[in-house]
């Protein structure tokens, strides 16, 4: 117990105090939340931002070996929002009082698909008379696709690193040119240099995943100094081919776990960021969502996808909350909030507190 509130004490984490914390068991765990329970009350406040997610597209030219909507996966129905529909999603969160969407499709690189993005930036800030901040979640592009994004409105960029082990990142994905790490990197840089607040994460439990990896995972994140971060546990989807490695896993409780320690460590090195309560969570615990954002976690996702799509978006298997309309969900997450004793940020941005910062 000694050696972990030592290491709370700290304001900068080693990567062997980080791989201390996240086998943290019993009274050093609940330690290690209490903590980022405190640092999250602190420096961010209890109040939970919503992003809508709008899931727009499951068409993608990626093969990555754990994702459900991978190109080489032909069990998948293919579907496509038109832009009124997405629109139509986009002014259910402003009457809502959202103040933010995220828009997420599988991997496109075309330019009828950037042209479209862009002048579907430019209708929503209309639309919206600007009081929208919009996120983008739509993979690797180039810097010029990027910039032309940023300038018709796009506020926000995830991109989630994966793994930021290169040998890790290369046994999930295809070793090609359309699946290298170096790209991903460039990608995260380019965002960095035009400006957006960036969001990345990873993948807690993967197969070949250590300790070790998790930590420098976490490490990269603040050396990169991320403005944001989307965080969830690995969940199999049975038509991947990284299937054929699930005897390797720890069981979803333990991966449920090492997520929250994951989430609290990086709360507590970055005591500022946007961390997102993944969905993912919730697959393996009820309450997991919750759990998340009672050690750290303040921005949740609701889906407001129309509800017809939604069970055709699966990156991985058991997915929740794929047979609600947009309604049913905004009034099941009003509940587990009041459930946290944290209150939503309606009609506020919530932007990165971190990424403000950097200008003070």
């Amino acid at each position: 117990m000694e050696n972990v509130l030592k290491i709370l004490e700290q304001d900068n984490f080693s990567k062997e105090n980080i791989i201390t914390l996240l086998r943290s068991e019993g009274e050093n765990r609940t330690a290690l939340f209490q903590k980022s329970a405190d640092i999250k009350g602190k420096y961010v406040g209890n109040i939970v931002y919503y992003r809508g997610l709008i899931e727009f597209s499951n068409n993608c030219e990626k093969n990555c070996l754990y994702c459900g909507i991978r190109i080489g996966n032909k069990k998948v129905t293919r579907y496509n929002l038109s832009d009124d529909e997405i629109l139509s999603a986009v002014n259910f969160a402003h009457e809502n009082k959202f103040a933010s969407v995220v828009m997420q499709s599988g991997e496109i690189t075309n330019e009828e698909f950037v042209t479209r993005i862009e002048q579907l930036l430019q209708n929503i800030k209309k639309l919206t008379r600007d009081e929208i901040k919009v996120t983008l979640s739509l993979g690797e592009q180039t810097e010029e696709t990027y910039n032309r994004w940023r300038n018709a409105g796009a506020d926000r960029y995830l991109l989630r690193i994966e793994s930021s082990n290169p040998e890790l990142y290369r046994k999930i994905h295809l070793q090609n040119n359309k699946h290298d790490f170096q790209t991903r990197m460039n990608c995260l840089y380019s965002l960095r240099k035009l400006d957006y607040q960036v969001g990345t994460g990873i993948m807690v439990g993967l197969p070949f995943q250590t300790y070790e990896d998790i930590a420098n995972d976490l490490l990269f994140m603040r050396d990169f100094d991320i403005d944001m971060c989307g965080m969830g546990p690995y969940i199999e989807h049975q038509d991947t081919p990284l299937l054929e490695h699930s005897h390797l896993l720890e069981p979803k409780e333990k991966r449920f776990d090492l997520t929250l320690k994951a989430i609290a460590v990086l709360r507590i090195m970055m005591k500022d960021i946007n961390i997102a309560a993944a969905t993912a969570l919730q697959t393996i615990d009820p309450l997991g969502r919750e759990k998340a954002i009672k050690i750290g976690a303040n921005v949740l996702m609701p889906n407001i996808t129309p509800g017809k799509y939604r069970d055709s978006y699966k990156l991985y298997d058991n997915k929740p909350c794929t047979d609600e309309d947009p309604d049913d969900c905004v009034q099941c997450l009003e509940a587990r909030i009041a459930i946290t004793g944290n209150e939503i940020g309606y009609g506020k941005w919530g932007d990165s507190k971190h990424y403000s910062n950097k200008f003070h």
